[in-house]
């Protein structure tokens, strides 16, 4: 579990295909002397296990599911990915609940300056945008995120100067494609309520059980 407070930007070292999967050296100074073999890192919103780690970094294992259904299949040596080690207990909450289970893979199609923030928009399949509700919270590449409008299939969200400066977001411009996952609480409620994938929850039903 992650809360998506980016603590270190890192460098893919070198990747190292076999079996179908691929090995990631990740160049981390700061995380590798931290690091701890099994425990768990995310790697641009990819929950991985650490395999070995030293003073210069860590090296993961990603498997072939993860590299067809993420970006990490994508990653070459000089990427740049933002990286979080797991919660411990005791820590504090400052983001929101990312599992580290990347939902899909959604491209910015738009950046635009405002003020001392910058908007990005982006587009995600049909089947994950009606887990995005304005003002909810998304992980964006493993950045916890509050949405600030959804249009169809595509969301906004305003970074900040010390996001900017502190994620790979900083760099990240059109067509650049991006780990998304959407917040848990609404797939709970979703299979809860016993809604099939693609079913309308009208204001009626919400009724019928309480929910207004």
């Amino acid at each position: 579990m992650f809360t998506g407070l980016i603590r270190e930007v890192g460098r893919i070292a070198s990747v190292r295909r076999s079996g179908g999967g691929a090995d990631l050296s990740v160049e981390a100074p700061g995380m590798g002397p931290l690091a701890q073999v099994g425990e768990s890192i995310a790697v641009s919103g990819t929950c991985l296990t650490v395999e070995r780690a030293d003073a210069r970094g860590f090296v993961c294992h990603a498997g072939a599911e993860t590299l067809q259904r993420t970006t990490v299949g994508t990653l070459a040596p000089g990427s740049a990915v933002n990286l979080e080690r797991a919660l411990s207990a005791g820590d504090r909450l400052g983001g929101h609940f990312v599992q580290g289970h990347v939902d899909c893979v959604g491209e910015i199609v738009g950046r635009a300056d405002e003020g001392s923030t910058v908007r990005f928009t982006v587009e995600i399949p049909a089947e994950y945008a009606r887990y995005v509700v304005e003002k909810g919270s998304i992980a964006i590449d493993g950045i916890s995120l509050t949405v600030t409008e959804v249009a169809g299939t595509r969301l906004s969200v305003a970074i900040i100067p010390h996001t900017l400066a502190n994620t790979t977001l900083g760099s990240a411009g059109r067509g650049q494609r991006v780990n998304i996952e959407t917040d848990i609480l609404a797939k709970y409620v979703e299979r809860l309520l016993g809604r099939a994938p693609g079913s309308d929850i009208s204001p009626q039903f919400l009724a019928e059980h309480g929910f207004i």
